[in-house]
């Protein structure tokens, strides 16, 4: 199962041996953007298969980045695995929140039910470190004349790295800056306060910084990193009294930094007018497209519990007037020892006696599972319960009938209905099942109607495939 850790300047250098070598030009596999917005996005990371995977949370959801790999030896699907396997132990589905155009093809066919959004508000510019080192060709004449006029007005403004001994110099810029600020949106006050943050970790190796300087003040600061053959610009700000401060400040820093890189990302426009013009006047030589695969479960497409029948059984939803029976089977030890599961430990607030109820109710409105009470002449005498969904086509199912009704075969009759409903009318591709070595009863069942497929110190699994 999968550990991590908060990701913080303390973590930094793990985090970058990962991000120096990354391939996919976007801003976010950067370790300067997942230290500006550390308390926006709550990142944390771990690392499995050889590659290093974030995990976020945006609008209260958990969310994953792509995972990075650290060589040619790695593993993305070991990775990709893992993620799966971390989201199933906590009952949620994977999302991946910034996957690469060119890796959507490999993760994409892992999910029949996902879908996938791809927001123009997210994307990246990105431009040849060539292009905005020269500015050369008819259409940056703009961004040359700018420049020109800049150096005809300010000839003693010069660019310079920025270095830790600057700290009071960098203040006094930022000061100045908030005093032209006049931005409202509250996404773009918060940039600015996470901006001036970042900048206090000038002097760190992998932080690239520099600065216009005139008369012993900042009047523009860029600040970046490497990631592969792109060179990522997380911040630019100038005094924009300055006229052609912006293109100088641009075309300094990439001739400075930029020189073994291809690519420059200046990163996406934050939906702001005014940027978006800026960014596309640059002339940008592609825009890096992030997509966001959300995975899901067959339940998604499932508007109700349905009603199977069997010979002597009905199988549907479980309802409030069941509540006593279903209470009493949730409630018995010895079932529960040999379910697996001890309702003390999950417990999620009082113990009522519509807990039980609502858990199950619940559970399929947010399609995390399925449970069906098992009648027998309308009278609730068991449940058989579909879960621990893998949004890949597999899912676990389970069945526990009450004791006065053993011994009738009505549990395999159950199962083996909820199993052929599950995989010819649901959709699934897989279904799994295990039960304690010392239930031998549960062995016979499960063995009538699917095929073994292992065993270890506590259980035997078993698997049908459609």
């Amino acid at each position: 199962m999968l550990t991590f850790s908060s990701v913080n300047v303390r973590n930094a250098a793990k985090l970058r041996k990962y991000y120096k070598n990354c391939s996919y030009r976007l801003c976010e596999y950067s370790l300067g953007v997942k230290l500006m917005w550390k308390h926006h996005f709550s990142p944390t990371f771990a690392q499995e298969g050889g590659c290093l995977i974030v995990k976020s949370t945006s609008h209260g959801r958990t969310v994953f980045d792509y995972p990075v790999p650290l060589n040619a030896a790695s593993s993305i699907e070991e990775a990709i695995t893992a993620i799966e396997d971390y989201c199933r132990e906590q009952g949620i589905c994977p999302v991946f929140y910034q996957v690469p155009e060119e890796e959507l093809g490999r993760v994409l066919p892992r999910y029949p039910c996902a879908q996938v959004e791809n927001n123009r508000l997210w994307q990246d510019y990105l431009y040849r470190a060539e292009d905005l080192i020269t500015f050369a060709g008819r259409h940056y004449s703009g961004q040359r004349n700018h420049i020109n006029k800049f150096r005809k007005l300010y000839p003693e403004a010069q660019f310079r790295p920025i270095v830790p001994e600057d700290a009071e110099k960098l203040e006094r810029f930022w000061d100045e800056f908030h005093r032209v600020f006049h931005k409202e949106s509250a996404l773009a006050k918060k940039e600015l306060c996470y901006a001036r943050k970042l900048t206090r970790q000038i002097g760190k190796p992998w932080l690239l910084s520099g600065a216009i300087e005139l008369e012993g003040r900042f009047l523009a600061i860029s600040v970046g990193e490497i990631c592969g053959d792109t060179l990522v610009c997380h911040i630019e700000k100038a005094l924009p009294d300055y006229e052609g401060i912006y293109p100088t400040m641009v075309q300094s820093f990439a001739a400075h930094f930029a020189g073994k890189c291809a690519y420059i990302n200046r990163e996406d426009d934050g939906a702001d007018r005014g940027l978006r013009t800026s960014k596309t006047q640059y002339h940008p030589c592609a825009m890096g497209s992030k997509y966001k695969l959300i995975t899901a479960t067959e339940l998604t497409r499932l508007k109700a519990i349905p009603t199977l029948r069997t010979d002597r059984l009905t199988l549907d939803a479980i309802q409030p007037s069941d509540r006593d029976a279903y209470n009493r089977l949730c409630l018995d030890d010895v079932r529960n020892r040999l379910w697996g599961y001890d309702y003390r430990k999950d417990l999620k607030g009082p113990l009522t006696d519509n807990y039980f109820y609502r858990v199950a109710r619940n559970d399929f409105k947010n399609r995390l599972a399925l449970n069906f009470a098992i009648r027998l002449e309308d009278q609730f005498i068991g449940e058989v319960v579909l879960y621990r969904f893998d949004c890949k086509g597999a899912a676990e199912l389970g069945c526990r009938i009450l004791p006065e009704f053993d011994g009738n075969g009505y549990g395999a009759e159950a199962f083996a209905a909820a199993a052929d409903w599950a995989l010819y009318e649901l959709g699934l591709t897989r279904l799994e099942a295990k039960c304690f070595k010392e239930n031998e009863a549960s062995k016979r069942m499960l063995a009538a109607c699917m095929r073994p497929q292992r065993e270890d110190d506590t259980f035997y699994y078993f698997e049908k495939l459609i």
